[in-house]
């Protein structure tokens, strides 16, 4: 299940970081082996960056605005390490879903440029088509030129319908598919080539993304590093899986995983998801979905996560969803992935579920994802 969420853009100095509010088998296991102990020491200082805010849209999805063309044009696009490619709503698009958002006109812009090639991606949940174009893009005081982008003509369904919706900006470890951070990379427009994301809970205010540097205000103690699979969808290998501290087994040779931004909820392999709610206590629902009694959850078993030597915990607060219904019952935030295993490994999707509860750092110059304890 994916959703997404776009907020609103302001822009402040502090600390030096220009924040900008945002209104998801064998090769990673060589290069795990390969990086684990320098990883497990070496920690990354820079605090230079470009802050951009993220509005979170009922911890279901975060969003932020930029600017694309010459004058910009301003659309709120959900920022998806899960996926490559940035698109925007155009007004070339005459599907229902694009009828009540901004439609990016090209012809208003006057850096904007293309050959009209196509381009198709289908989701997990909804799809896009359209043709692929070149121009600026602004992100408070950050300007990427020459940016690859999808202007879509075809949004079946409903799901890019939602409010915050106008599109979608690809963070994937995919230099290849030319994403935004590998051409603020080619420009020279970032220090670093890093991006960091902390994302809050209960849709509070304050989340954020910097590109090209961290925001130590968001974070404590050292970074804790795992190797990822290069052009991949940022997928590494994890060593172990706990329920209440006590080994499951499930991943006693790893289990592998992406780390999106992109998915609102922790996927689980389709193997593994109902033992885990029957060790939880989940109850199930008359629509077969799994529920917990919400006046329980502070009682509720931690899930850990054994990852390159770190111990990565998430209490019953962080996989249980805050949406109490009418019977005193709060869905359950873990749900299945779309595949049993995927590299010979277990398969995982660490989405926002999990990664609300850390400082993720995405640092593509050394293949590797961090995870630090909140601030």
């Amino acid at each position: 299940m994916r959703c997404v969420i776009l907020g609103l853009l302001c822009l402040a100095l502090t600390e030096g970081l220009v924040r900008v509010p945002l209104v998801k088998k064998k090769t990673i296991i060589e290069e795990r082996g390969l990086l684990k102990e320098i990883l497990k020491h070496s920690q990354y200082s820079s605090e230079q960056g470009y802050t951009e805010d993220l509005t979170n849209q009922d911890d279901m999805g975060y969003y932020g605005k930029i600017g694309i063309g010459t004058p910009p044009q301003y659309f709120y696009v959900h920022f998806d390490t899960g996926s490559s490619t940035l698109w925007v709503n155009s007004i070339y698009c005459k599907s229902s879903a694009c009828t009540y958002h901004p439609l990016f006109d090209p012809s208003k812009s006057s850096t904007y440029h293309s050959n009209n090639q196509p381009f198709s991606i289908k989701y997990g949940t909804g799809s896009v088509a359209g043709i692929i174009g070149y121009d600026t893009v602004t992100m408070g005081e950050l300007n990427v030129t020459n940016q690859k982008i999808g202007l879509s003509t075809s949004e079946p369904g409903n799901h890019f319908a939602r409010p915050l919706h106008d599109g979608l900006m690809g963070l994937a470890f995919k230099p290849d598919q030319g994403t935004i951070v590998d051409t603020m990379i080619q420009e020279g427009v970032i220090e670093e080539p890093v991006f960091a994301f902390y994302l809050s809970s209960d849709s509070e205010n304050g989340s954020e993304v910097v590109f090209g540097g961290t925001d130590p205000s968001q974070y404590q103690g050292q970074i804790n590093w795992v190797p990822v699979q290069q052009d991949s969808h940022w997928q590494l290998v994890f060593d172990g899986f706990e329920v209440n501290h006590q080994a499951t087994g499930w991943c006693e040779s790893g289990c592998t995983a992406i780390t999106d931004t992109g998915t609102s909820l922790l996927l689980c392999p389709p193997q593994y998801v109902d033992t885990l709610h029957q060790m939880l206590g989940a109850q199930q629902d008359q629509n077969g979905d799994y529920v917990f009694d919400c006046s329980e959850v502070s009682s509720l078993p931690p899930l850990t996560f054994v990852m390159n030597g770190a111990h990565l915990h998430l209490p019953g607060s962080a996989y249980v969803l805050q949406d109490e219904d009418s019977s005193g019952y709060c869905r359950s935030g873990i749900s299945q992935s779309h595949e049993e295993y995927r590299n010979g490994l277990p398969y995982w999707i660490l989405g926002d579920v999990f990664l609300r509860q850390f400082y993720s750092v995405f640092d593509q110059g050394n293949a590797r994802v961090g995870f630090a304890t909140l601030a």
